[in-house]
C-alpha cells in the first residue's frame, strides 16, 4: 500500500472515531503534500512525500525546543502527537551498524581519501539512507571518516 493510501485511511479512521488530534496532524501531512504538488505541478511519488514528512518532522522537533524555552507544555504535548503520528509512515529508522556499513561501502565505492571526496559520498549515501536516517548526522559521521 503506497504511503498516500496509508494516509487517507488513517485520515477516515480518525474521523470516525472522532480523535480531533490525529486527524488535524493528517490534514495538516495532506496539506503539505497537497502544496508541494501544486508549487512543482508534479504528482509526489512514496520517496518525495517521505521528504515531506521528514521536513515536517524537523519542524515539529525545533518547535519543542522553542516551546520548552518558553515553558509551553501545552503546545509540547501538540507537537509531539503530532510527531507520533508522522513517525507512522516513516520506514524503519537504520541502526548505527548499519549506517557505519553503509558509509564504509560509500567510502570504499567512491575511492574517498579525504574531506574533498566528502561531496562524492554523501551523493551514493542519499539514495540508501533516505528516510532511514538523518542526513546531518550521516554528514557527521562521513566527516569523522574522512578526516
Amino acid at each position: 500500500m503506497s504511503i498516500r493510501q496509508l494516509i487517507s485511511d488513517d485520515m477516515k479512521t480518525f474521523m470516525r472515531a472522532k480523535d480531533t488530534a490525529r486527524l488535524g496532524a493528517v490534514r495538516l501531512l495532506q496539506a503539505s503534500i497537497k502544496q508541494k504538488e501544486v508549487d512543482e505541478r508534479i504528482e509526489l511519488n512514496d520517496d518525495q512525500i517521505l521528504t515531506v514528512i521528514q521536513k515536517m518532522l524537523k519542524q515539529r522537533k525545533d518547535s519543542i525546543e522553542a516551546y520548552q524555552q518558553a515553558n509551553r507544555q501545552d503546545l509540547i504535548d501538540q507537537e509531539q502527537l503530532e510527531i507520533e503520528v508522522l513517525t507512522k509512515y516513516m520506514p524503519e529508522p537504520l541502526s548505527d551498524e548499519e549506517i557505519n556499513q553503509f558509509i564504509e561501502e560509500a567510502i570504499a565505492t567512491t575511492g574517498a581519501a579525504d574531506m574533498k571526496d566528502m561531496g562524492k559520498v554523501v551523493g551514493v549515501l542519499k539514495s540508501k539512507v533516505a528516510g532511514r536516517a538523518d542526513m546531518g548526522e550521516v554528514s557527521k559521521l562521513v566527516r569523522q571518516k574522512l578526516s
